[in-house]
């Protein structure tokens, strides 16, 4: 009976080990993203009816949301990234202080993928990548053969944590280090790296750019690129920063312009091609950000393009698959 049992958790054990598409040891508590509620379309509608219910006393509203929710995540979809792609969330290392991750790869090629670093918006839980995320924004760029690894930035999702996101300052290292677990996905291309961030994710993408030389080419999601200048277009800005930043109302202008790409565009590199996509009603960071920085890109004769979707807002609402088919055939030419 102990052998049939020891032999059945070493078929578990490699497994767990299989399902994973990060072998390091840096990497820990990974989990398949496509598992609880998330593990069929059917379970993931029930998950979110619940919380409907809970939150709505009306059933007219709560069914209003479900066929909402509906319309926005559709099973078609669902099911081909479910067949389609792997999926793992994980906990790594910065500095010995565990931060939150996630990889996502297309299952069934034995052709290695190139592999693109995702930054994402927001600051603390507002805007970390969840499942809906990751099936609205990430999903259909990795079905285009894209293995895609992103940070949620330290102390997301962490109560506990003893580091905390500056928006720009030392988290970037939570960033960076990605570049050493790259090397550890398997099936990757470890000479075509991409980077690509929205909203605070393209500060944090030119912040990495900084760092790294081996970052091949980057694009940017209605990106920040003059953090004092946007306390202008959204004054209330001004609340995050006093939070997160450190030393931010002693340090201001200094702190601002450490983040802000206009500040030292000059030393980005002319090998490093930058596409910038932005809507030009975006109510959360001003189209000005990337119409500024792609005259200075132009000044300092650095390789770009800039796409503006007129009238679409911060989350190109009714240009997000033209967004997705820009990013992918920009990766796709300089990779």
């Amino acid at each position: 009976m102990r052998k049939i049992t020891y032999i059945l958790l070493l078929l578990l054990s490699f497994q767990a080990s299989s399902n994973q598409l990060i072998q390091s040891e840096s990497v820990s508590k990974s989990k398949n993203c496509f598992r609880g509620p998330f593990a069929d379309y059917s379970s993931w509608v029930g998950f979110m009816s619940t919380k409907f219910k809970r939150r709505f006393k009306s059933d007219e509203k709560v069914q209003t949301e479900i066929t909402r929710f509906k319309s926005t995540f559709n099973e078609k979809d669902f099911n081909t990234y479910k067949a389609n792609l792997a999926c793992n969330m994980f906990t790594y290392k910065v500095n010995g202080h565990p931060v939150r991750g996630y990889v996502i790869k297309p299952k069934g090629t034995d052709k290695k993928v190139p592999v693109l670093i995702y930054n994402r918006g927001g600051n603390g839980n507002f805007g970390a990548v969840v499942f809906g995320s990751m099936m609205n924004s990430l999903f259909p760029i990795a079905d285009k053969g894209f293995a895609i690894i992103g940070t949620q930035y330290r102390g997301t999702f962490n109560s506990k944590a003893t580091l905390e996101d500056e928006f720009g300052g030392r988290d970037v290292e939570d960033v960076t280090a990605l570049l050493d677990i790259i090397g550890h996905i398997k099936g990757i291309e470890q000479n075509k790296i991409g980077m690509f961030g929205a909203s605070r994710g393209g500060m944090q993408t030119f912040l990495a750019l900084k760092q790294s030389d081996s970052i091949k080419a980057v694009a940017t999601i209605a990106g920040m690129s003059n953090l004092l200048k946007g306390l202008e277009y959204r004054p209330e800005m001004e609340h995050v920063y006093i939070h997160r930043i450190p030393n931010y109302l002693k340090n201001k202008e200094k702190e601002l312009a450490s983040r802000s790409v206009l500040s030292w565009v000059d030393k980005l590199s002319k090998d490093v091609p930058i596409l910038l996509i932005h809507g030009t009603n975006d109510k959360m960071v001003s189209v000005k950000h990337s119409i500024a920085l792609a005259k200075a890109l132009k000044e300092h004769k650095i390789n770009h393009k800039i796409v503006l979707y007129e009238k679409d807002d911060h989350d190109l609402t009714t240009n997000q698959k033209k967004a997705h088919n820009e990013i992918v055939n920009w990766f796709n030419k300089h990779l």
